[in-house]
């Protein structure tokens, strides 16, 4: 595969677009290709100018671009960014978060939150996102909801991977480190959302996505990248397979899926 280069934010769509579901950061547990490295080039986190005294000075580059561009992807929806797939922050490309969404069997309406089963602090801070009508931060959600931090964050992220609330930009008159917007899900994939595939639809897609990104996948890495069971992903490759869009070979006996048609790269 040929070495990426993302140098721009214009790039970094086209780079997401190409690969359909990434990560933010490498992470060891994914198969996932990440933005971090189509910027640096490497797996190797380099985030840090220090001085002499191994103070922190600045960002590196290549950390400059990829912080900007995790609050710059959503605010002009180029790119889909929360705990939606991975147990991490991702990326996906706006062609696939109708197939995202499409695994939680909601309806895609605005409120359709009011249909998942969530808990009180939950249901809250969904109804709370909801009644303002706009992205909002976590600051001003405590201030509604009037819950300590710790709570609001921990509510915040259960409501990201089950795609309640999601990543909208940053709000540039707070500076503080918890600045990252966040909006309803549905309201803010709109458009992306009046065609919603069933389950067995949408599994495909992503996995054929995932398969094409990572180069090579397992049952294994499909699940844990999707958070699905694996007798599930291997049903969903094993379709693909049978369909012509995968191959499979063995490795160390463990059967491992191919995409047909090798992915390109911005060079």
């Amino acid at each position: 595969m040929a070495a990426v280069s993302v140098a721009t934010v214009e790039e970094a769509a086209a780079w997401i677009d190409e690969v359909g579901v990434a990560l933010l950061f490498p992470k060891p547990d994914y198969v996932l290709p990440s933005l971090w490295e189509a910027v640096a080039g490497r797996t190797e986190l380099d985030w840090a100018v220090r001085d002499a005294e191994e103070k922190f000075v600045s960002f590196t580059p290549e950390m400059q671009k990829v912080w900007r561009w995790k609050d710059e992807l959503p605010r002009g929806r180029l790119a889909c960014v929360g705990l939606h797939v991975v147990r991490t922050t991702g990326l996906i490309a706006p062609r696939l978060v109708a197939a995202v969404y499409g695994l939680t069997g909601r309806s895609g309406a605005v409120d359709d939150f009011r249909a998942e089963e969530l808990k009180p602090l939950e249901r809250e801070l969904a109804e709370a996102a909801h009644a303002l009508g706009r992205p909002t931060t976590r600051k001003e959600l405590r201030q509604l909801v009037g819950r300590e931090k710790r709570e609001v964050d921990r509510a915040v992220n259960v409501l990201q991977r089950k795609l309640v609330f999601t990543n909208a930009g940053r709000d540039d008159e707070d500076s503080g480190w918890a600045a990252t917007l966040h909006d309803l899900f549905a309201r803010r994939w709109r458009a992306r959302l009046r065609r919603i595939p069933p389950r067995d639809t949408a599994l495909a897609l992503l996995a054929e996505a995932v398969v094409g990104g990572a180069g090579d996948a397992s049952a294994a890495d499909l699940a844990a990248a999707l958070r699905i069971r694996r007798r599930e992903a291997t049903s969903v490759l094993e379709a693909l397979e049978r369909r012509g869009a995968l191959a499979r070979r063995e490795e160390g006996g463990i059967p491992v899926w191919v995409a047909r048609r090798a992915r390109s790269a911005l060079v």
